[in-house]
Formats: C-alpha cells, structure tokens, sequence
C-alpha cells in the first residue's frame, strides 16, 4: 500500500520559445493523501495551471517524477494512460468553454463513461450519469438542455459530474469557481467538500482567492515564477507565514475591520523572466530583504514541521 495517493517529485515542464525555455513549473516537490486537499496560490503566470495539467498528463513533463498509489506514471502512454487519465480527472476555470456546445447535457456526461468501455449498453451508462447529476445537483428537466440554457453554477456542476463519470481517485480543481457570483461560488465549494467527504477525493485547488483556498484546503503550497517558495498547514499559512512573497500577497486580502486598517506590502522592482531564469531567487528583484546571498541558488528548507521556505533569509526576517 503506497504511503501517499499522489507523489510530485522535482517536477519541471518548460516550454521552448524564440528567445531560450519559459520555467513555467520549475523543481516542484508535494505529496499529497486521499482526502486531502492541497490549496495552490500565486500571481498570473506564475505556472499553477501547467502544474496541474502537467500532473494530469494533459501536458507531457520536461523532468521529474509523478506517482500514483505508489506507481510512477510519469512517462506512460497508449492504454495505460488512459488508465492513469481515469484516476486523475479536472474541473475546469471556464464552465461555458469547457463543455462542448453541440452536446446535449446528459450526452456530456455520457461521453467519457462509453469511451472508457466501463458500461455495456448505453442504458447502463445513462443511469450511470442520472446518478451523477443528481449527486452534484443538476435539475431531471435540465439535462436535455445544452450549455448555453444553464447559468454558471449549473455548468460547473455539469462539469463536476463529467470529472466524477469514471470515478477518480485525484482532481485538479482549476479555479473551478472563479467565473461564478459569490454565493453560487458557496454552493460548489460546499458540494466539492461534501463529494470529498463522502468518496475520498483528493484536490489540488487552484485559485488567485485566498479566502477560498483557506476554507477548503488543508496544506497551500505558495507558488511565484515557476517555483515553490512556501507550503505548509493552512492555519500556519496565515498566521506564521515566512517568506517575503508570501507575507506580500497576504497583505493584500482586503479588510472589513475599519478599527485596523491594512498594512499593505508594496513590492517594487522589476519582476524576473521565466525565460532563461538566472540562478539565485526570482523573487529577489520585488524583495525588500535581498541580499548578495540571495543571489545564489535556494533551496527548499524545513524550518518547523511541515513548513517548507525557499529563502535563505527565512530566520532574520522573522
């Protein structure tokens, strides 16, 4: 039995342009149980997507190692790949664009269980799917309808179901409710947590809303310019946070407390190309504790337990 569901090991995928190599995911390292949820946060650009996708196999990696339940399925293809693509599934940013125009609702849900060949007849795979719709909370009259008769929540829901179809064991979560009003935003997330809780899934969360990722995630991982620069519990994110960058976009969450008024890290400086990355932290150049030592290559360090900082001045600045 393996120790963990998912293992992330170095993981990198860089793609090729004009001027050299775009470090979109650089060196990334995570574990991750069922039923656990692993929150990921950072600016635009900063290669959260591509982690996921690259995970999923819907990008192929440049280096490092993917495991599930302890098999390395980094580099496999053909059947067994579709046997992998079966137990890691994704719910995409956009529920409209994600979903196919021409398809009736149902038939959506269909599609994946007749392709895997889980079901003999159709009959058994529409019943399959009835199932799922009533799982997520997708209305009997709506599901002869098309995608563009549903609102946002409905088709994120449809989507949910469509990721549920061959019954995962992992699902990337791509700002699933980022496109969506903030209470329809209350009633996916509840609905991801109830569907965790009851079929043991494990998530990666990716979002830019950190509120969010704070009521759903159990550890957040804190990514800036391809890398990793901070993970650990999501309480001690909030409340001892140690990197630079980390404390800079916390500051940022917007206050109601009108007796306590925000103090807002302002980052100044240049930010640093993906492409072609120099050595040292990429943070550095925005950084208002840089030195010559940071300059150099970081490495990932344990500095409590289950708090991982990518900064070599962690200890002076806290």
């Amino acid at each position: 039995m393996a120790e963990h569901l998912l293992e992330v090991k170095n993981l990198k995928k860089y793609f090729k342009v004009p001027a050299g190599e775009n470090h979109a995911v650089d060196d990334i390292t995570f574990t991750l149980d069922a039923g656990k949820t692993i929150g990921v946060v950072g600016e635009s650009g900063c290669g959260k997507s591509t982690l996921g996708r690259t995970i999923i196999h819907l990008q192929n990696a440049t280096d490092g190692k993917v495991f599930l339940n302890g098999e390395d399925v980094t580099n496999v293809s053909g059947h067994k790949l579709r046997q992998v693509r079966e137990k890691m599934q994704i719910v995409f940013q956009d529920p409209y664009s994600s979903l196919n125009p021409r398809q009736r609702i149902e038939t959506t849900v269909i599609e994946p269980m007749m392709n895997s060949k889980r079901f003999r007849t159709h009959k058994q795979a529409r019943e399959e799917a009835n199932r799922l719709m009533d799982l997520v909370g997708v209305d009997y009259r709506l599901r002869q309808a098309y995608p563009h008769e549903l609102d946002g929540g409905r088709r994120q829901r449809v989507g949910i179901a469509r990721a549920l179809a061959l019954n995962p064991q992992f699902i990337v979560c791509d700002e699933p409710v980022s496109a969506l009003d903030v209470s329809i935003q209350a009633q996916v997330l509840n609905l991801l947590m109830d569907l965790q809780d009851s079929m043991g899934l494990a998530y990666m969360f990716v979002t830019h809303d950190l509120s969010v990722v704070k009521h759903i995630s159990d550890d957040i991982m804190v990514m800036y310019l391809g890398q990793m620069v901070e993970k650990c519990d999501k309480n001690e994110l909030f409340s001892n946070n140690l990197h630079p960058y980390t404390k800079a976009l916390l500051s940022a969450i917007p206050s109601t407390d009108i007796f306590s008024p925000m103090q807002r890290v302002e980052l100044k400086g240049e930010i640093t190309s993906a492409i072609n990355p120099k050595p040292g932290c990429r943070f550095a150049p925005r950084c208002p504790y840089a030195t010559d030592a940071c300059l150099e290559p970081q490495t990932l360090r344990e500095l409590a337990p289950n708090h991982f900082v990518s900064c070599c001045r962690a200890e002076e600045i806290n």
